[in-house]
């Protein structure tokens, strides 16, 4: 009899050990047990900034001992965006991004890039914003190929995003679907995000299901308050149980709010499993 394998696990540390300045995170999370974090984008609205801060950032990582697993292209977060690639009046701060962030995510084992669709915008045809997020995505996917790096795609919960196109996991998986086309890498993937798809009223089992082919990447919360397991309505024994069913053989990324102190909200997990042992620098 084979047994499945046990969840491998990275913590979001633009969410999580926020008490902390962004660069004691990758060490806060190295002492919960760690080998694994990752990152909206760090550096607010900069597409490109100073290679100091750059080179901060990743003494941070590899003096935790800690791997960058996933990292978000420019999301403009920070100003209330959803990403900026399908936005006319922000592409050449996207483009400018790509290599930078590219770069970093090289730099420190980073294999999987996040590139939030972007909102719409109001008084642009949305098909005209389309075309431009599928060259946009087909540039990152391109350049993501060139690390051994997969390009995520994401959908968001429309409570939130209201003006974030992709909320539904088909709709995220349809323009993946179309950047792996155009680009015949294969290397676009479908961020499954369980708290959104469940705000949407989605079944995480049934969006398991339908697109394990597809996934890429998963990320936790509890539902509804976007908190630990263990607050909400989440069942994530059944959601591990269905993944492992697939053979998922990827990351799953906590990617919630603290209840209380960061470290306090991980008791659920126990630190042993915390590190994931395939991917360790230490």
């Amino acid at each position: 009899m084979t047994t499945a394998a046990a969840p491998r696990w990275t913590v979001n540390l633009s969410i999580l050990f926020t008490e902390l300045p962004l660069l004691d995170r990758p060490a806060a999370a190295a002492a919960a047990g760690f080998t694994a974090a990752e990152l909206w984008w760090p550096f607010d609205d900069d597409p490109s900034p100073a290679d100091s801060d750059v080179a901060a950032l990743r003494r941070a990582f590899t003096d935790a001992g800690i791997r960058l697993s996933g990292l978000n292209l420019l999301d403009d977060l920070g100003r209330g965006e959803r990403g900026t690639l399908s936005d006319p009046a922000q592409t050449d701060r996207f483009r400018a991004n790509l290599p930078v962030a590219v770069g970093l995510a090289e730099e420190l084992g980073c294999t999987a890039l996040n590139a939030l669709y972007g909102n719409r915008v109001p008084g642009l045809d949305p098909a005209d914003q389309d075309e431009l997020a599928l060259e946009n995505l087909a540039l990152a996917a391109r350049a993501a190929h060139d690390i051994g790096a997969v390009l995520l795609v994401e959908a968001l919960n429309a409570h939130e995003s209201p003006r974030y196109p992709l909320v539904s996991a088909r709709a995220a998986v349809a323009v993946v679907d179309r950047v792996n086309e155009v680009t015949g890498l294969g290397n676009a993937r479908f961020l499954c995000d369980v708290y959104h798809l469940s705000r949407m009223g989605e079944d995480p089992l049934a969006v398991v299901d339908a697109h394990a082919d597809r996934i890429g990447h998963v990320q936790i919360a509890d539902v509804p308050g976007r908190n630990q397991p263990g607050t909400g309505s989440l069942d994530l024994p059944a959601l591990l149980d269905r993944l492992a069913a697939h053979g998922y053989p990827g990351l799953i990324g906590l990617e919630y709010r603290p209840t209380g102190p960061s470290a306090a909200s991980l008791d659920w997990l126990p630190r042993g499993e915390r590190a994931d042992r395939r991917e360790a620098l230490r």
